[in-house]
């Protein structure tokens, strides 16, 4: 069990402590505080600190003003590197610093004693505790951060001027201002504010004895901003290895342009982006590994390993700009690096039942791409027709949230040694793969059977390609309401069938829902409304094709296209010799 350090400290305790070497690390972004928050923070603590205007209402024994938590590691320098506060903490550096500029000039007792504990909280003292005013209690290596330099300059000098833009500048001058109207207000009660923010205002400093806990225990508490994704930690292992070569600067635009790519691309319910480009290139190394266990590592756990070795080598970065051009390309459709026939296969893939298919594919396209970045054809055309049947069969015959890692993990290492992906200890019993068709329930809520109707949609050869930003929503020729009145169904579960579904843009399905066949034609082919209006028709070319020959689509209509799909897959599976 990890060990942690916890325990509620004021400020002046924590920042004075000897041991005390705060490091904003690499890895961090930017400081992001502006006046906002900055107003905020003075309105608490002088609310605090002189209540209802008046210093004499504070009980300095008891009173105390909780700012939160600033959770830390001792890394291998023994510095305190700093994982979550590092915009309170950075921010109470500014304002304690803003406080000590005042004190010049004031030879009250008060006023020096609260000089030098402000001293001892900024800069770093000798076995007398005399500040060494050279040497600051906080660094920053923010390897985003350009104006990091200006906020040690300022913690050093406690001068701005007017050549000075940063965040850091603007808040200095922000409190500045404030602690200039508060001396003009209460001259003499100066002294009592900083000391009272010192010693009255607490934080819960949690020490960790590693950053993989300090970062776990940073996503449990934060809620308030943006967590630190693993990504922000391998680009701080790269910032490392480039600046050692010369090549920071190159580093941070091509990285700039990389994480601009990939917000393109890719989109993350927690991470980032770039951590889904980091996932499916992990797939690539993983398979060269020969990796077969379905135990899969956290994507941070897999590239730190041997201190980070693989983030150590040169062609590891381009090789992520070219795995994340690849699946820009897919997500633009380019019809200038793909075939149509790849991008229709492409396109059926878009609504696989689960995301293995990319991983599968990131390793078929890091494996096998030429010098410019594009894949044989024919040979790719095949390899994505076997894992769309074999990746739609399989969620059918063996569904599972992690089913599909056992027969896939061994293809990607097939991939890296360049033998053909075959499937060859998984194939299917045709007649358990027709009876499970025939009577499976393909409701809208599985992702299936959007699976089923995309593949079924591009089997049509006059389909032509869809946006992937278009809303497909599932239709139901035979629509529920016809069926509510008119009861004319002799097995209502045939209004569920494979058979009575087909894919449908979002904004015609909603029109044409409720409508008897003969009134869906219109929405399916198209119109102009009675304002002028032209509503486009639909691009299912499948539909479009019922509404030009159907008057009606019945029962049996149904029955006959359930069954036209199912024999069409099975055949599809023999194609790609998926069959025993």
């Amino acid at each position: 069990m990890s060990k942690l350090n916890i325990d509620q400290t004021t400020i002046k305790e924590l920042f004075a402590n000897k041991k005390s070497d705060f490091l904003i690390p690499d890895y961090q972004r930017p400081y992001a505080w502006n006046d906002v928050e900055c107003q905020t923070l003075w309105d608490d603590i002088f609310s605090f600190a002189f209540p209802d205007n008046n210093y004499t209402l504070f009980d300095s024994e008891n009173d105390e003003y909780f700012l939160g938590p600033i959770v830390t590691f001792k890394n291998e320098n023994n510095k305190l590197e700093i994982i979550d506060g590092q915009q309170r903490l950075t921010t109470l550096m500014l304002l304690l610093r803003a406080f000590y500029s005042f004190f010049g000039n004031m030879k009250d007792n008060n006023s020096v004693k609260t000089s030098e504990d402000i001293s001892k909280c900024i800069w770093k003292t000798d076995e007398f505790g005399t500040p060494n005013m050279s040497d600051l209690k906080i660094d920053s290596e923010v390897s985003s951060d350009d104006d990091k330099d200006e906020f040690l300059s300022i913690l050093s000098t406690g001068r701005v001027n007017d050549n000075h833009k940063s965040v850091y500048a603007q808040n200095y001058r922000f409190f500045m201002n404030q602690i200039n109207k508060f001396l003009l207000e209460y001259p003499a009660y100066f002294a009592y504010l900083p000391n009272r923010i010192m010693n009255n205002c607490i934080l819960l400093p949690i020490e960790a004895e590693s950053q993989d806990t300090a970062l776990r225990i940073f996503s449990t508490l934060n809620d308030r901003g943006k967590p630190l994704s693993d990504t922000d930690i391998f680009k701080a292992q790269f910032y490392k290895y480039y600046k050692e070569l010369g090549q920071k600067d190159l580093f941070m635009s091509r990285w700039k342009e990389l994480e601009n790519l990939s917000d393109k691309i890719f989109s993350a319910a927690s991470g980032s982006p770039m951590d889904e480009l980091f996932t499916r290139y992990m797939y690539f190394e993983r398979a060269k590994l020969g990796i077969k266990n379905t135990t899969t590592d956290a994507l941070r756990k897999f590239y730190e390993k041997d201190k980070y070795a693989l983030l150590k080598k040169c062609e590891t970065l381009g090789n992520l700009e070219a795995l994340a051009q690849f699946w820009r390309s897919v997500s633009l459709q380019d019809d200038g690096v793909f075939s149509d026939r790849i991008l229709r296969k492409l396109s059926v893939l878009n609504y696989a039942p689960n995301g293995m298919w990319a991983y599968l594919v990131s390793v078929y396209f890091m494996q096998n791409r030429k010098d410019d970045g594009t894949l044989e054809e024919e040979r790719f055309y095949i390899f994505l027709n076997r894992i769309t049947a074999f990746i739609w069969t399989y969620a059918i015959m063996r569904p599972g949230v992690n089913a599909l890692r056992s027969p896939a993990y061994p293809e990607m290492i097939n991939i890296v040694n360049d033998q053909p992906v075959l499937f060859t200890e998984y194939k299917f019993e045709q007649d358990a793969v027709r009876n499970t068709l025939e009577n499976y329930v393909f409701n809208n809520g599985r992702p299936i059977t959007k699976s089923i109707l995309a593949w079924w949609l591009f089997t049509k050869e006059v389909q032509e390609l869809i946006a992937f930003d278009t809303t497909l929503e599932i239709e139901h020729i035979y629509p529920k309401k016809r069926q509510e009145i008119e009861n004319t169904l002799k097995f209502k579960s045939n209004l569920e069938s494979l058979g009575n579904k087909a894919l449908l843009e979002k904004n015609i399905n909603i029109r044409a829902a409720d409508y008897r066949f003969a009134d869906k034609k219109k929405y399916y082919k198209g119109f102009i409304s009675d304002k002028g209006k032209v509503k486009e028709p639909t691009k299912d070319a499948e539909l479009l094709e019922m509404a030009s020959k159907l008057s009606d689509f019945t029962e049996k209509d149904i029955i006959k296209r359930k069954e036209l799909i199912i024999s069409t897959f099975i055949d599809y599976l023999k194609e790609n010799d998926l069959l025993l």
